[in-house]
């Protein structure tokens, strides 16, 4: 019998879900069902988080769930995952596990066309034979779908249709010929593997194409046997800090505990997080190569934000019914729904772009440690430079530290780091050359005579940050941000990096008229066209933002660097991680120096991070390697431990600093942050906000800076300005940020503001 009642979460502020009475016409309510549900004038999408017998609210008050998903509900444990992170993240239950959720889910108009039966047709034995003669020689539309239908095992009529304009009306001719058969298959039964799919030439991915073959499995060093050793031999919940070297084989520790996982468990599944959606065709071609005789295109699966809705929506479906064993993906992978979840791997465990921004400020990295420990399974974080946090959880003995420290190839060893010391060179007479010094242009020329790669690493995109007059001292700056624009040659522009305002290069000074404007500084597209002038017969290529606007072009400009069509490649942080060049001997850095003196606490750990990983890309196939680090600041305790590539002791050495000046991970933080249309405004509401938390109970355990404005006050006319919040306790900070929101939400005077767990950006 249903129950009259259900608790719905909806994508709203309220931590509070909301009762709605259950028409005994739907199916029995499930807790993890969605529901469509009148709110306000609206129908929206909401996620049903119990079935009760009983309301509070008097029933005439009480409105209707109007319809429910055809979406197997969602697991308990998923439930509990969306209220840890609500709770923790300081967010409504709806705002965290709604957004979670692909598109497709969340707009209940979609919900009858996507769960809809899907019919696919495949060829029959009669047609395998009759049907390859019997289209005429120029019909190439025809004779692309009906090899289509010979290489996939069945084919969707969405994918016919993209094949053939008429395709529908082609294949129904066939079946008439008896050349084709067709069923409609139901949506559940999509996503479970077909009985009998052999004999029907029906299989559970049928658009998908066949994998491909199974690549060679290189022999293990005696530290990755250790470390996969020790995986496996995991009960429970372990997490492991899987510290490698760049180079040392990292993933194919991976590759070796999932392989061994997913044939001990025939239903088991595992979480895959990169960093970048840059580096999942990598490891997607990697895993699919490795994992090629698992039954099942969809066994293999990737969820990141640069996929089609539809294809995201249907890569979630099968992480969510269990059809995919392995999910790839980044930072929104972590909330995904995988019932049969059995291990987590965080590779670059250490990146910064596990953490969102906007919305639900979450860490995917912790998420997914909170997630392993639910489950009882183990997580294995890896990294070469892991995060002072994860470092630390290893030193007190938390985390299991295992230690790759050599290069996986016999015959590939470290790069050496060189300093160059640029007020040395200045003192010498050598002038730079568009900021590049002799000694790495030399460097780049012995290379490319050599048919070697090298990789030039500055991280600023655009031509200069910065287009002034010399003479009246005008600056080109944006009228919506407190920021510069940015000078990007190509199509003439400057541009904001903040809020994407774009005007065209005026011809003069706005303010004097004088019309000899001068960059200053300089970005990718800068140091391209210096390399281009210094190394005329140089292919140079630069990836980075701007060059990979489009999608799959990074894959294909990867691609030209690994066939070694490229001599030197320019680019961002978009290339310092994760890539696998295999023919780059020389990585010069550029511009470093910056985050030295940086306000950011962490910078020093970010900078060290970037020039390890940047420096490993070099000498990775057995070519001597060398990383070229142009500086003014040689003596540097940063750049003294990256020359002997001692990350430990820059480890313990700042970590050490941490503890003295009470910072994470030996405190924890919290970022209050206002936005309003003036300063005062903001910092008003800011000072209420200092009153109402010092106002509260247990309040002396928490200390309260002052409000200050950020480092960009203004993006698009809107100033911004934060209060930063810490503690000792964690559970102390918790408690505040719990019995503070209500005073928060009573104020007024700002356009939004938004409460942060765990800030990394102060």
């Amino acid at each position: 019998m249903n129950a009259p009642f259900v608790r719905v979460a909806l994508d709203h502020p309220l931590s509070t879900p909301y009762d709605y009475r259950y028409p005994a016409t739907l199916p029995p309510p499930v807790a993890g069902m969605l529901a469509r549900v009148p709110f306000g004038r609206r129908d929206i999408t909401g996620l049903i988080v119990e079935v009760i017998d009983h309301s509070d609210v008097p029933i005439n008050r009480l409105r209707e769930v109007e319809d429910v998903c055809a979406c197997p509900p969602l697991s308990s444990a998923w439930l509990e995952l969306m209220r840890f992170a609500a709770d923790y993240y300081q967010r409504g239950l709806g705002e965290v596990a709604l957004p979670a959720l692909p598109q497709a889910l969340r707009d209940a108009s979609r919900w009858a066309r996507f769960f809809a039966p899907r019919e696919y047709y495949w060829l029959t034995t009669a047609g395998q034979a009759a049907l390859p003669d019997a289209l005429p020689a120029r019909a190439q539309a025809l004779r692309r779908l009906a090899a289509a239908l010979r290489e996939q095992e069945g084919l969707d009529a969405a994918r016919a249709r993209a094949l053939h304009p008429k395709a529908m009306e082609a294949l129904k001719t066939w079946q008439q010929a008896g050349w084709v058969a067709h069923e409609a298959v139901a949506f559940d039964a999509h996503h479970r593997a077909f009985a009998g799919a052999a004999s029907a030439g029906i299989s559970a991915s049928p658009s998908s194409s066949s994998p491909p073959p199974l690549a060679s499995v290189p022999a293990l060093s005696d530290e990755q046997s250790a470390a996969v050793n020790a995986i496996l031999c995991a009960q429970g919940f372990a997490p492991f800090l899987l510290y490698g070297i760049t180079g040392s084989g990292k993933t194919e520790v991976y590759l070796r505990v999932l392989a061994d996982l997913l044939k001990r468990k025939p239903d088991a599944q595992a979480l895959v997080l990169v960093p970048e959606i840059n580096l999942t065709p990598q490891f997607e071609a990697l895993f699919r190569a490795r994992f090629a005789d698992m039954p099942g295109a969809d066994a293999i699966v990737t969820l990141h934000s640069g996929l089609a809705e539809n294809e995201r929506a249907r890569n979630w479906i099968a992480a969510h019914t269990g059809q995919a064993r392995i999910v790839l993906g980044t930072r929104l992978a972590a909330l995904a729904s995988l019932p049969q979840l059995a291990m987590i791997v965080v590779d670059e465990e250490h990146d910064p772009a596990y953490k969102q921004q906007e919305g639900l400020r979450y860490s995917a990295r912790d998420l997914a440690v909170w997630r392993a420990k639910q489950l009882g399974v183990p997580v294995v974080l890896g990294s070469a430079t892991p995060s002072l946090e994860s470092w630390w959880q290893a030193e007190r003995g938390r985390y299991q530290r295992l230690t790759l420290t050599r290069r996986a190839m016999a015959d590939a060893a470290l790069p050496t780091v060189t300093l160059i010391d640029l007020e040395d060179e200045h003192r010498r007479g050598h002038a730079l050359f568009e900021g590049l010094s002799a000694p790495l242009i030399d460097a780049l020329k012995t290379r490319v005579a050599q048919g070697e790669q090298s990789l030039i690493f500055l991280n600023r995109r655009g031509y200069a940050p910065v287009l002034a007059c010399d003479a009246c001292g005008w600056v080109a700056g944006c009228p919506r941000c407190s920021a510069y624009l940015v000078l990007h040659k190509p199509g003439r522009v400057l541009r904001c990096h903040h809020c994407g305002w774009e005007v065209s290069i005026p011809r003069a000074c706005p303010d004097c008229g004088n019309v000899d404007l001068a960059p200053l500084g300089r970005g990718t597209q800068r140091v391209e066209e210096a390399l281009s002038g210094a190394i005329p017969d140089a292919r140079v290529l630069r990836i980075d933002a701007d060059s990979t606007r489009r999608k799959g072009s990074a894959q294909a400009l990867l691609s030209n660097v690994h066939a070694g069509e490229i001599d030197i490649l320019v680019g961002t942080q978009m290339i310092a991680k994760g890539h696998d060049f295999q023919r780059v001997s020389l990585v010069g850095v550029l511009n470093a120096d910056n985050a030295l003196f940086s306000h950011d606490f962490r910078a020093g750990e970010r900078l060290f991070a970037q020039l390890m990983q940047v420096s490993g890309r070099a000498g990775r196939a057995g070519l001597p390697g060398e990383v070229l680090v142009q500086t003014r600041y040689a003596r540097h305790a940063l750049y003294h431990a990256l020359k002997h590539h001692d990350y430990a002791g820059f480890a313990n050495a700042t970590l050490a600093e941490r503890r003295a000046a009470l910072l994470p991970p030996f405190a924890h933080q919290a970022l209050l942050r206002a936005e309003a249309r003036t300063l005062d405004a903001a910092l008003a509401f800011l000072h209420e906000a200092v009153q109402a938390v010092k106002a509260l109970p247990g309040a002396g355990q928490v200390t309260v800076y002052d409000a200050v404005p950020m480092t960009v006050v203004k993006v698009m006319n809107v100033h911004r300005a934060q209060l930063l919040l810490e503690s000792t306790s964690r559970a102390a900070l918790q408690a505040t940020l719990h019995a503070w929101q209500p005073a928060l939400r009573a104020l007024r005077g700002v356009l939004r503001w938004n409460l942060e767990v765990d800030p990394l950006d102060i």
